[in-house]
């Protein structure tokens, strides 16, 4: 019985050895994560010339690739300082962190102020804003209809594409407005 005995307990030491310690488990918990994919928001100092909106820059950030730059526009040119909290106000989205949904093709039975693709955004923080997206704007800067509702209206069709594209392949899951 003593022989039986050691063996279970030599057993039991061993395997206590081989077993990473507490510390060490604790340090490859604690290590920092890859950086993930995603875009900023900030706006300019620049206008478009006719209509006056400013113009943001949408940013894509993929590790291991050059930063990519889309000109935007958020809001309309004269709701630019309206509450941009509130349901209807036609400001630019809010400050703050976004979750990044799917990137959705549109039909012809969506407005063609939308565009041929929709990237939707759901804030993380509260607010009054709703059904907030990436769209195409296809009259910015040309005519009383240029800016947004109050999403991100791309100015370029080929870029609102590209973003597209890239956001799908790269699995961008945050968006950051910063002011």
């Amino acid at each position: 019985m003593g022989r039986k005995l050691g063996q279970l307990l030599g057993g039991c030491v061993l395997a206590a050895t081989l077993a990473p310690s507490a510390a060490a488990q604790e340090l490859a918990i604690a290590e920092p994560e890859a950086p993930a994919p995603r875009l900023t928001l900030e706006r300019t100092n620049r206008r478009l010339p006719r209509t006056g909106d400013p113009i943001w820059d949408l940013k894509l950030e993929i590790p291991g690739q050059p930063v990519r730059h889309f000109e935007a526009v958020s809001g309309r040119a004269e709701y630019q300082g309206a509450n941009r909290h509130q349901l209807g106000s036609q400001a630019p989205l809010p400050p703050g962190t976004y979750s990044i949904g799917a990137v959705e093709p549109l039909g012809h039975e969506y407005p063609r102020e939308l565009g041929p693709v929709w990237i939707g955004l759901e804030p993380l923080f509260s607010t009054g804003r709703r059904v907030l997206g990436i769209h195409l704007d296809p009259s910015a800067g040309r005519n009383w209809n240029s800016g947004t509702g109050g999403c991100i209206g791309l100015i370029h069709r080929a870029e609102m594409l590209s973003l597209a594209e890239l956001v799908r392949r790269s699995a961008a899951q945050t968006l950051i407005v910063s002011n």
